[in-house]
């Protein structure tokens, strides 16, 4: 099952959008959503309702390997407050920030770091709450990778607040075990003339729902967001986006693959950029593609474009879901490839083409080592399992 819902919207004044609820430090101000909210209706609410109890959260367990120019220390949530540009946009990160003490780490300015920052948190079977600051000075260079693994049910917030003409890769890479539920909000500012490459994986096991936002603190600002996403049997992958051009000279581009199996299997992506009315010149586009491997998958596909302003350089979407291609099927098999084989170096490539833009050579490995172990499977699929353009709907 699919659901493509590409949508333009043309807005004035304030923003204020029905896809993303007014951001909002006060706990009374998120209720428990019901299911018929419109940034909700996608979501099984049943799953991620234990993050939105009153607890107790503890800790997850974190640890940091942090080179030369980049310090680490934890602050009390009225100082993550402080030191925040962007409040929950929802009650799982509203639960997150009610951690008693956050993790700030701090990229110093001018520092052009020869070895990347590397955060992983590792949970247990345990309800936990995790606020985290990343702050890159101006003019530096850093690359950054935020890796999550264990059982946990954690909400979670994490900022990355990058300054005036700095080069940053942020790479996160949801590797979870079976069992886990991880809802979590994900906010990038972007200063003046910096760049900014994000990379999301989702790769593992349990439910997963990141809310990803970013915004521009100057002209400028340029973003290269990518992602990819496996899903399994009776697993929810959802990745929510909203790219806010705030200022005008800011360019987005974004680009997510996803592919499901099983059945139950169900990926949800929700894109939107915003275009201001004083952020002209600015250029975005968006694109989400998702190949179905298997009967009884479901992926929820919506791009959006919000515009208050025609003075721009380009803004476009675009979605795509579908099944193996045949005529990539039918060239490989003309090779002589046998089937399971052709089906399967047909994801690898697809998946391929955004993990060879990482350029961090272990991390790339990790992913591919990980998408050989989800590809092992299609090989042991009987061929009436697997589905193709020729296929019956």
């Amino acid at each position: 099952m699919t659901r493509s819902e590409p949508r333009v919207v043309s807005v004035s004044g304030a923003f204020t959008s029905h896809l993303h609820p007014t951001p909002s430090w006060q706990l009374t101000d998120h209720t428990v959503p019901t299911g018929r909210e419109e940034n909700w209706r996608f979501t099984p609410v049943k799953r991620f309702k234990p993050l939105m109890t009153d607890g107790p959260f503890g800790q997850i367990s974190v640890t940091t390997t942090l080179p030369e120019g980049v310090t680490s220390r934890t602050i009390d949530a009225a100082a993550a407050k402080d030191l925040s540009f962007d409040p929950p946009v929802d009650l799982v990160a509203a639960k997150a920030v009610q951690a008693e003490q956050a993790l700030l780490i701090e990229v110093a300015p001018q520092a052009v770091l020869d070895a990347p920052v590397v955060i992983t948190t590792d949970g247990s079977d345990e309800l936990a709450a995790s606020h985290m600051i990343i702050t890159v000075g101006h003019h530096a260079e850093a690359t950054i990778v935020l890796q999550r693994t264990g059982v946990s049910r954690l909400a979670s917030k994490v900022e990355v607040q990058v300054d005036e003409g700095a080069r940053v890769d942020v790479i996160t890479v949801q590797d979870w075990a079976t069992g886990a539920v991880h809802g979590g909000q994900y906010s990038i500012r972007i200063g003046r003339d910096a760049k900014v490459r994000s990379f999301q994986a989702t790769i593992g096991q349990g439910d997963v729902r990141l809310v990803e936002r970013v915004e521009y603190a100057g002209p400028g600002g340029e973003l290269n967001q990518l992602g990819i996403y496996f899903v399994q049997s009776e697993q929810h992958v959802e990745h929510r986006l909203l790219v806010d051009h705030n200022h005008p000279n800011t360019v987005s581009l974004v680009d997510y693959r996803g592919a499901l199996q099983g059945a139950g299997a169900h990926s949800v992506w929700i894109g939107d950029a915003l275009i201001r009315k004083t952020a002209v010149d600015i250029n975005t586009y968006e694109t989400n593609k998702n190949l179905m491997l298997t009967e009884g998958c479901r992926a929820d596909s919506v791009p959006n474009l919000e515009i208050e302003t025609g003075e721009i350089r380009g803004a476009g979407h675009s979605s795509s879901t579908g099944r193996f291609d045949a005529n990539q099927l039918f060239y490989l098999r003309s090779r002589g490839i046998p089937e399971e084989q052709a089906r399967r170096l047909i994801v690898e490539g697809f998946f391929l083409d955004i993990i060879r833009r990482i350029g961090l050579p272990e991390i790339e490995a990790r992913l591919v080592e990980a998408l050989n172990v989800q590809l092992a499977s299609i090989e042991d699929l009987s061929h009436d399992a697997l589905l193709s353009e020729d296929d019956q709907a």
